[in-house]
């Protein structure tokens, strides 16, 4: 009896950053000729990685997504006025630190509106039931106070086959004090944000997806295999001596930085322990963060987009997906299809 492994895609969150993962999947595409979408069973994303699976499961090419994040990044993550600029200025002067005034007292960094606008001419009126993959695009339902996993409706499910993908992408991507928090009308008005608060790393949503329905069930699938993606992110760590005692503004963006990386590291340790046990057949395979110098520290956040970072988040997805793309390890996801057909399923 032949082997039938259920093929997991998992994307990291990170902003702007997403432009790194997304030019490593172009590279793949560019070396297999082919369509992302073609060769996963499931497509798991969390925030900007969400927005890279939703835009994967409509068939659309990764070189095309890494045009959407030249195209539309400055107009999402805009200059700020010369105000706030002076505002920062004093603040680094007086603080040592990274812009946060606004987004400390006010009503948050960015407007969502511009995401918004480049999400309906990525995805027009599109729905969940429409996807050529399964998904799993975690967000937080803070009306209930719950993390919340959106899916293509499969088997027993009937809950998100009908919900716009730019609402499910404004949800995922909503970033506290970064983005406003997205209510939903479809769901009673419920209200979301991202879901990096508790699964920026999603890979745990799709292997735990894959277990209870898929291997478990009459499906034919006796393992999984999972590809994970990271974003590009500081690992250096911070010198000795850090100030201790610090509030809010004291720890400014680095707070939702440490959350968002911390809880990759974890999941990426869990699935390599797991993958490392017999009795469980998962095959795991991780494509990490490139090496970011102190220098460039200051290009890789999550909200600058300007052309110097782009160029640099860019290049670093490049240098990454040349590599990549010619190891086994990566080539044995493309070499074969996927197998679960969403429009076998009710929509």
């Amino acid at each position: 009896m032949s082997k039938k492994p259920f093929k997991i895609l998992s994307i990291d969150g990170g902003g702007i950053k997403g432009l790194y993962s997304a030019t490593i999947l172009k590279n793949f595409e560019a070396e297999f000729k082919t369509l992302t979408s073609e060769h996963f069973d499931l497509i798991c994303g969390t925030s900007t990685g969400g927005l890279i699976a939703l835009a994967i499961s409509q068939g659309i090419s990764c070189s095309h997504i890494c045009d959407f994040y030249q195209r539309h990044g400055r107009k999402i993550f805009p200059d700020r006025p010369l105000l706030l600029r002076w505002l920062q200025w004093l603040e680094i002067k007086l603080l040592g630190g990274k812009f946060l005034f606004g987004q400390t007292f006010w009503f948050g960094k960015y407007s969502s509106k511009p995401l918004k606008i480049a999400l309906e001419e990525l995805f027009g009126s599109k729905t969940i039931g429409e996807s050529q993959n399964l998904l799993c695009i975690p967000t937080y339902d803070i009306t209930d106070a719950r993390p919340w996993i959106f899916k293509f409706d499969h088997g027993e499910l009937s809950r998100d086959n009908k919900a716009a993908y730019v609402d499910v992408a404004l949800a995922t991507c909503a970033a506290p004090t970064y983005f406003p928090i997205h209510e939903i009308p479809f769901y009673q008005n419920k209200q979301f944000i991202d879901g990096g608060v508790w699964a920026n790393n999603p890979t745990l949503t799709g292997v735990i997806e894959a277990l209870k329905f898929f291997l478990e069930g009459d499906g034919g699938y006796d393992s999984i295999q999972v590809l994970s993606v990271s974003s590009l992110s500081i690992t250096q760590g911070q010198p000795t001596g850090w100030r201790r005692k610090r509030s809010f503004i004291g720890w400014r963006s680095d707070l939702f930085d440490v959350f968002t990386d911390s809880q990759s590291q974890f999941t990426h340790y869990v699935l390599t322990t797991l993958s490392q046990l017999k009795s469980i057949p998962i095959e795991y395979e991780r494509i990490p963060s490139e090496s970011i110098s102190r220098n460039q520290a200051h290009l890789v956040q999550m909200d600058n987009a300007s052309s110097n970072a782009l160029d640099l988040i860019a290049g670093k997805g490049e240098d990454v997906g040349t590599v990549q793309r010619k190891r086994q390890e990566v080539k044995k996801f493309f070499s074969t299809l996927k197998t679960y057909q969403t429009s076998n399923h009710g929509k």
